[in-house]
């Protein structure tokens, strides 16, 4: 009896010995996680300080590193290199569900990443739409996240220029070393850019965007700090910034020009297809080829025409839907403004009107405060309307920003739609709940995927009868449009970058299929020529969003919770695609069992 009663313990013992030890190795895999992660956001930080000002991380806002340079670009290489090394030596058997879906994430983060390294992006550092150049001119004027509260702030800013001056020679030298390899910009994105260079060339101080914050100085501050502020301010523009703008406009104006492509596409350049191959991979976080997405995009620009025509004998339009779209465009009756501030109103109207509804739909709200604001002048003519996100802390707002260039010839079929999107429940709702989250690691909140962020905001416009909204059938035309548009971008962008069409196709084709106006379809295609890919995005992971919708309401019937799906949806921030899939069957399988 003893002896058993020993071997028993003994047995106990040992296997104790293993649980606890089985504990420790769990413990200390995901201690080594939360230290890797943690290193990986606070080393992103320094490579991208605009990223950590953007968050409202003031450590870092008198840095701006020249992100063309071979030191910079070096250290990018290594970074997401060492990360995958580090997370591939970790055992990740004893992870959480959440914690395999981080992993996932950085190691698509890190591979996405450095296969980018393959083609010479560098050698296109400027365009019309999305470059450095636009996101200083919004920060440097002090509408932006960059703060200019203290003298500090705006030593902190003059800081910056200098690395700003920097990146613009450089920008330059890229430019000339892509002019003996074949990648350039095709000239019409050429004559956008060089309005935009000449605003930054304005000799007239009182006139210069970046002259703003002196003008806007608080009153807090000393007559001798204002007098030094106004003094650095003055001589960094006339000394570094006004010439580097000037010479740049000189440079693109000129030999750049000569250089620069005739054709629209993007397989014009070396390696162009297989660049092209990876930025749908990029933007849509799947593996659809050009062609699938082609084809998609034409059956949805069939489906949406069905829709269309159905309101169009809705309002009793005598005529066939491209003359429909004429009379939309061209109805004063959707033109009643007379004043900018009126469009803001509206806006604000829509968010009042939707607010009943919105706690049906939606059981996590952000504590992010909101607004709607005017495109700033040096930007209006070529912007869309577009979310900025408040930061991290809550003490800058989110931002829907829309262009009012002529309030005459302002639309209103569209803003139903489009603060659904831009606003609420789109991008504010799904960048500050992530934001706000208290379970994701730092760098997720604040990573972007452009399928599942543009595909939620389109989503969100689809929501817009659950939440009160189109009622008029013209704001319910608005949404089929903007829903056309991005069908229309499935079709144009393939057919540019990997079938050959011109930019005239690709007009023609929009001119054909939906409302925008001609000059807005001519931005809107300039801008796909500009980052091919990027406007895949939104139809894709759409789609992805309402079939996941589908599926968990088939299989769940009864228990089917919509706010709970959208939670869901929401909760775990931009992830791509496939892991947002993998995490709704999940959610679907347990809601079954329960």
């Amino acid at each position: 009896m003893k002896n058993a009663l020993l071997s028993l313990l003994i047995l106990l013992l040992v296997f104790s010995c293993k649980e606890d030890s089985k504990t420790k190795d769990t413990n200390t895999n995901s201690k080594a996680f939360t230290t890797l992660l943690d290193d990986y956001y606070e080393d992103g930080l320094k490579l991208n300080p605009l990223n950590a000002t953007s968050a409202g991380d003031n450590r870092y806002n008198d840095i701006l590193p020249n992100t063309l340079s071979d030191e910079h670009v070096t250290k990018v290489k290594t970074y997401y290199t060492a990360f995958k090394k580090r997370l591939n030596d970790l055992d990740d058997s004893n992870f959480s569900e959440s914690e395999k879906m981080t992993k996932a994430i950085l190691e698509w983060e890190c591979d996405i990443n450095l296969e980018g390294f393959n083609y010479r992006q560098d050698l296109r550092p400027i365009d019309q739409m999305w470059s450095p150049h636009l996101t200083i001119g919004q920060w440097a004027s002090g509408a932006g996240a960059q703060p200019f509260k203290t003298v500090e702030d705006y030593n902190n800013w003059l800081s910056r220029l200098d690395g700003y001056t920097e990146w613009l020679h450089s920008a330059k030298a890229k430019m000339q070393e892509g002019m003996k390899l074949g990648h350039v910009l095709p000239k019409s994105l050429v004559l956008k850019v060089l309005p935009q260079l000449r605003d930054g060339a304005v000799e007239d101080l009182d006139k210069h965007l970046f002259y703003s914050p002196i003008k806007n100085m608080p009153d807090s501050f000393s007559d001798e700090d204002k007098k030094m502020l106004t003094e650095a301010y003055s001589k960094k523009l006339k000394e570094k910034i006004i010439p580097a703008y000037r010479d740049l406009d000189n440079f693109m104006s000129t030999e750049y020009m000569k250089a620069a492509r005739t054709t629209s596409g993007i397989a014009d350049i070396p390696d162009g297809k297989a660049y092209y191959d990876y930025m749908i991979k990029l933007f849509t976080t799947t593996d659809m080829t050009a062609d699938e997405i082609h084809q998609l995009g034409l059956s949805e620009v069939a489906r949406i025409r069905s829709e269309m025509e159905k309101v169009m004998k809705q309002v009793g339009f005598k005529g066939d839907l491209k003359g429909f779209f004429d009379h939309v465009r061209n109805n004063k009756e959707l033109m009643p403004y007379t004043d900018p501030q009126q469009v803001i109103d509206n806006f604000n109207a829509i968010h009042e009107r939707m607010k009943p509804q919105i706690e049906k739909l939606f059981g996590n709200k952000p504590k992010t405060p909101f607004e709607v604001r005017r495109v700033e002048a040096f930007r209006e003519k070529s912007a869309a309307a577009h979310y900025n996100p408040g930061s991290k802390d809550g003490t800058r707002p989110g931002v829907f920003y829309t262009p009012i260039p002529d309030v005459t010839q302002y639309n209103v079929h569209q803003d139903e739609t489009l603060f659904l999107h831009e606003a609420i429940p789109g991008h504010h709702y799904q960048i500050s709940l992530t934001q706000e989250s208290e379970e994701l690691p730092e760098f997720r909140k604040t990573l972007w995927y452009s399928g599942y962020g543009e595909g939620w905001a389109l989503y969100a416009e689809s929501l817009g009868k659950e939440l009160g909204l189109y009622t008029d059938p013209y704001q319910y035309f608005g949404t089929l449009a903007a829903e056309m548009h991005r069908a229309i971008r499935l079709v144009v962008d393939t057919g540019m970058h990997s079938k050959g069409w011109t930019r005239e196709q690709a007009i023609e084709y929009s001119l054909d299929n939906e409302s925008e106006s001609e000059a807005s379809i001519i931005s809107e295609i300039e801008r796909y020529m500009a980052m091919p890919g990027q406007a895949l995005s939104y139809k894709i992971g759409q789609l992805k969003i309402r079939e996941l919708r589908t599926q968990a309401k088939m299989e769940l019937g009864d228990k089917f919770d919509i706010r709970e799906f959208h939670n869901q949806v929401l909760e775990t921030g931009c992830v791509p695609l496939a892991l947002l899939e993998d995490k709704i069957g999940t959610w679907i399988a347990k809601t079954k069992g329960e």
